[in-house]
């Protein structure tokens, strides 16, 4: 998912993005299974303005005027049930939609004159005392009220995921202009010793003026499942890079979704890591593999 403000910081968010299922078989060759994109204007209130699909589905438009966040995935499993129920490309992208349009200012913050011109007034200071690991009481993130303290972000010098050398690891990626975030998740499935094998991995993105790109959020997640009910076996979440000291925290609570089925993931995620023993983005990583099941179902074809 690449973002971008091409009128300038708190105007309308553009969000590109696409997704691609590849399956590679034993004697190496490839087949694209499934692959979407996703365009979505996006207000400065994190009212979608515009949403256009490839390839185009019914339903979709319904989501125009609907607010990027948490109710938004509600109104997209009532707009289009059956992407969520066929863990289908675009399902991926279309839950991204939140997530994006809450980090996607941290761009911003890269950018010392743009910095300076943002009209604080226009972002609310929220108390975000307990909401996640990062923010857990006491936490150098919080000021005594419990609201943000203001300090930078963590953030570490990425390589671009696409590597020259596996031209197929990745589906092309767009060029980005100076402003912008880039999202980007990785599921790879195999068999093995007759459990499901996982490694997944999870970035956001944004480039420093000089064009450096620069990692605020990664996690990586390896585990296993039981292919006879489907049920997470054992999970280890390993934290690349975060914001805040408290963050990587959360990590060894990744744990609490042994036992869940896959495919029910995207809510129990939710229900079994909460408040501070969660953290946004191990929880966004987690919930991911609720694709796993029918990345499977290819593997079986």
């Amino acid at each position: 998912m690449l973002m971008s403000w091409p009128d300038g910081p708190q105007t309308a968010l553009h969000i590109a993005g696409r997704a691609r299922d590849l399956l590679t078989a034993h004697d190496l060759t490839t087949e694209v299974v499934d692959e979407s994109t996703l365009d979505v204007v996006v207000s400065a209130e994190r009212m979608i303005e515009r949403i256009v699909a490839t390839p185009p589905i019914s339903g979709l438009q319904t989501l125009t005027g609907a607010r990027g966040g948490g109710n938004l995935r509600a109104a997209i499993n009532a707009a289009v049930p059956e992407e969520k129920l066929a863990g289908t490309a675009l399902y991926l992208l279309l839950d991204d939609i939140a997530g994006c349009t809450l980090i996607g200012g941290f761009a911003w913050s890269r950018h010392a004159d743009i910095r300076a011109a943002i009209d604080r007034s226009r972002i609310p200071v929220r108390v975000m005392e307990g909401i996640c690991s990062g923010f857990r009481p006491g936490a150098s993130s919080l000021l005594a009220d419990g609201t943000m303290s203001g300090l930078v972000h963590n953030v570490a010098a990425v390589p671009s995921i696409a590597d020259p050398d596996d031209p197929l690891g990745w589906h092309q990626l767009p060029d980005h202009p100076a402003l912008a975030m880039r999202r980007a998740r990785r599921i790879d499935v195999w068999c093995d010793d007759g459990r499901w094998s996982i490694d997944c991995m999870f970035r956001d993105s944004a480039w420093e003026p000089d064009g450096t790109e620069v990692a605020v959020h990664e996690y990586q997640v390896t585990a296993t499942a039981d292919p006879d009910d489907g049920c997470v076996a054992s999970v280890v979440a390993t934290p690349r890079v975060l914001p805040y000291a408290e963050c990587p925290g959360a990590a060894a609570n990744a744990d609490l979704i042994v036992g869940a089925p896959l495919r029910e993931l995207r809510a129990a995620v939710l229900d079994r890591i909460k408040g501070v023993e969660c953290c946004t983005h191990l929880n966004d990583a987690l919930r991911s593999l609720a694709e796993v099941p029918a990345l499977v179902q290819s593997l079986r074809a």
